[in-house]
């Protein structure tokens, strides 16, 4: 802490020399950090699923866009240089349970389409048919009404599978 070579004297386990502020200022950086797992902890036991919904949400959209990035937006087709949001075809309000289905869900410009024509769904729709194809169209339309309940140990499943989704288009 002091920032003088220090090496053990007693023991491989001592972790400051025996200067009184190097011992407090280590005891406090300590306590810190224990006080910052702690409170990291607590937050996590008051978590519900909705919360852990949220947060996979972000990491989805995410992997979404990063998955999209060189392909224009599923709507109106466009490459600008805009904001892009990861538009749900089959919206989450209506089809809760196909909120982290990856065919129901491509990159789309945010204000223009996603925003203010409502996700341009008749366009998205012709754009998604050529992506996807008819087949795993029907499938998304068929699945579209089946209930899905997610446990917080399922959301937290697939935080972890999109975090690694992402790390892996990070590398390419």
């Amino acid at each position: 802490m002091c920032g003088d070579k220090f090496l053990p004297r007693f023991s491989t386990l001592q972790a400051t020399c025996e200067k009184p502020a190097c011992i407090i200022a280590w005891s406090k950086k300590a306590q810190a950090k224990e006080y910052r797992q702690w409170k990291k902890q607590a937050k996590e036991r008051t978590m519900t699923t909705s919360d852990y919904i949220q947060i996979c949400q972000r990491v989805f959209n995410t992997y979404i866009r990063m998955r999209d990035k060189d392909l224009p937006c599923i709507s109106c087709g466009t490459k600008a240089n805009v904001q892009y949001a990861a538009g749900h075809f089959f919206s989450v309000g209506s089809y809760p349970n196909l909120r982290f289905n990856e065919d129901n869900v491509h990159k789309q410009c945010n204000r223009k389409c996603n925003m203010a024509l409502s996700g341009n769904l008749l366009a998205y729709r012709e754009r998604l048919l050529d992506r996807i194809g008819i087949d795993r169209f029907n499938q998304l339309d068929a699945i579209k009404h089946v209930p899905v309940h997610y446990t917080i140990t399922e959301v937290k499943e697939l935080i972890v599978l999109y975090k690694v989704k992402i790390n892996e288009l990070k590398i390419k």
